[in-house]
């Protein structure tokens, strides 16, 4: 119960908080801030203010940038899996890549440039050839070939 109170109101705030009436009061803050300043002799005080609040606002938004772009990332990710799923000749094997450690993804991408260069030497287009085709003799690739020839 309390999940879905903090969830609906992160999806709010973010979805406000990227909105141009948000930006409009934002800046609007800051003028009014500057406003003030010869009315309080531009103190510490009136210095603190600012500083205190826009500290807070950017703690806090960290996270729902942070949240927003987890969602984003993980959408983007089962719909390229959807993609891969459904074309015809697409090597399923690459669902769920992010998974991949940071070696075995430029590993990945070694084989998509020998792939590409395969494709060249047989003045074949690269749709008939697939990521299987390739294989990558560099030994810290041995569970990514291991995975694709599965």
């Amino acid at each position: 119960m309390l999940y879905q109170i903090f969830e609906r109101l992160a999806r709010r705030t973010t979805q406000w908080a990227g909105s141009t009436l948000a930006f409009v009061l934002a800046t609007g803050v800051v003028v009014g801030w500057l406003a003030v300043g010869p009315v309080f002799y531009f103190s510490d005080t009136w210095q603190l203010v600012v500083n205190t609040g826009t500290t807070i606002i950017t703690f806090l938004m960290v996270f729902l940038l942070q949240r927003a772009h987890n969602k984003d990332i993980i959408t983007i990710q089962l719909k390229l899996d959807e993609l891969i799923a459904s074309t015809n000749g697409a090597s399923n094997k690459l669902i769920h890549i992010e998974d991949l450690s940071e070696t075995e993804i430029e590993s990945l991408q070694d084989r998509f440039r020998r792939l590409k260069e395969m494709s060249a030497q047989q003045n074949d287009s690269l749709a008939q050839l697939t990521i299987e085709d390739v294989t990558c003799p560099n030994a810290t690739t041995s569970l990514l070939n291991e995975a694709l020839s599965q």
